[in-house]
This record gives structure tokens, C-alpha cells and sequence, in this order.
């Protein structure tokens, strides 16, 4: 699939990497962006835990951008009625569609995340609920998670989404790509004695904040996704490679 695409808010240079400012999140959807021409990345992916669902993750770098989509989809696939509701978990409505935008404050070195996209076969996705007014506890608790990962030096970068439609106030998806599931090996490191403060004061915000999380694991799915050739080259087997 040959296409001149510019991945919404992703600069893959080292030098520049910046996640993209906007994203949608499409769950159980099957959206065909290519017949749309669609201007933006999209990364797809299944749920390997939790419910069996799919998700795609369109990047994009501004507002507008997300309405030249819409108007792309609609022209190519006009409403054809209502839908079936999937199963939902307890953090997340059957919504079909949520949208969400870049927090890098609550971020953990985002631009190696973004860099390591390319490669990425997993996703390793936290969703946190918040409760109103705790949100400087809830930095707080995502910092000393940052911390904690540091002092074994795990190389985890994420990407933290606040979501602004779609869901209930106070909802955050952490998204970490992985290049692999066995990455997670090295999260059994013993954290040393130095850092078990920054783990307990942790514990204690997320308790005294009511913080629910709920943690999932996905494979990314070529075949669901829509990237540059440029973004593919990276790994051409994989995302250009027989389906």
C-alpha cells in the first residue's frame, strides 16, 4: 500500500520527536482509513488481556486535523445506523470513540516513546481514573512511578493521554510501547532500598486519592493499521509484509 502520509504530531528524528498532540481512540471499530485517504497515522491493535477488543490509535497534531478525518470518513463511509454495544469493563463506557490530548507533564521520557513506535509490537496500556481535585496527587504518583523505574533502570518511556470526550472526566490512558513482551522480564528486578520510600509514598497517594487503575496488554496489528511508508521502513517486513 503505496500513500504519502504525514504521521499527525510525529517526528521519528531523533533530534524532534514530539507524540502527537491529539488522539482518537476507536474500540471494536473497523475503520478502512485507506479508502478515506486518510492524512494521519493510525496504529492498531488487540487486546492480548481484559476484554477481546480492538483498538486503533489515530495520531493526530491538532484539532482541525481530527475534523479533516471526520469529513474524510463521512465522504467515504457515510453513517449506515446504529450500532451493536460491545461488553464494557469498569473503567471504560461502550463508547465507540474517545478522544484525549498529550499531557507531557505526567509523561515519562515521551520522546523515546514516540522514537520506538516504529518498532513497537506491543503496548503495555494503563487507564486511571481520577477522582476531581486530585490531579496534583495523581502527577504526583506518576513522577515517583518514573522514579521507581529509573532506579532499576528500566527503559519503559510512555506517553500519558488525558481523555477530553468520549468518557468521564478524570480519565488518563498511560500508553508504553513495547518492543517486545519480554521487556517485562526486566520489570523483576528488585528495586533497591533506596527507592522503597518513593514506592510507599506512591501507594499511599494512589489509596488517600481513591485512584482506580486498571492495567491491559496489546498486540499492534499491521493489517489494522495505517502508516507512512516512511514510518514502515523502520521494520518493512512487518508492517508492509503478507498478511
Amino acid at each position: 500500500m503505496t500513500k504519502s502520509i504525514v504521521l499527525a504530531g510525529i517526528l521519528i528524528s531523533a533530534a524532534a520527536a514530539q507524540p502527537p498532540g491529539i488522539i482518537r481512540v476507536i474500540r471494536n471499530g473497523s475503520i478502512r482509513y485507506a479508502e478515506a485517504r486518510a492524512s494521519v497515522g493510525v496504529l492498531g491493535m488487540s487486546a492480548i488481556s481484559g476484554f477481546s477488543e480492538t483498538w486503533q490509535i489515530e495520531l493526530h497534531d491538532s484539532f482541525a486535523s481530527l475534523e479533516d478525518l471526520d469529513k474524510a470518513l463521512n465522504t467515504a463511509q457515510p453513517p449506515s445506523g446504529s450500532r451493536t454495544a460491545t461488553p464494557s469493563d469498569d473503567l471504560l463506557t461502550p463508547s465507540k470513540a474517545l478522544i484525549a490530548t498529550y499531557r507531557p507533564n505526567l509523561s515519562y521520557r515521551p520522546d523515546q516513546a514516540v522514537q520506538n513506535l516504529p518498532k513497537t509490537r506491543y503496548f503495555d496500556v494503563v487507564i486511571y481514573r481520577i477522582r476531581p481535585g486530585t490531579e496534583t496527587e495523581f502527577g504526583r504518583f506518576l513522577k515517583l512511578r518514573g522514579a521507581s523505574q529509573d532506579s532499576v533502570n528500566l527503559d519503559r518511556p510512555d506517553m500519558v493521554y488525558q481523555v477530553i470526550s468520549g468518557e468521564a472526566a478524570g480519565t488518563y490512558f498511560v500508553l508504553t510501547p513495547l518492543p517486545s513482551l519480554r521487556v517485562l522480564d526486566d520489570a523483576r528486578a528488585r528495586t533497591p532500598v533506596y527507592a522503597d520510600g518513593d514506592l510507599e509514598t506512591a501507594r499511599k497517594i494512589a489509596a488517600d486519592s481513591g485512584l482506580i487503575r486498571e492495567h491491559l496488554w496489546f498486540r499492534v496489528e499491521p493489517g489494522m493499521s495505517y502508516v507512512s511508508d516512511e514510518f514502515a521502513s523502520a521494520d518493512s517486513d512487518f508492517w508492509r509484509g503478507p498478511r
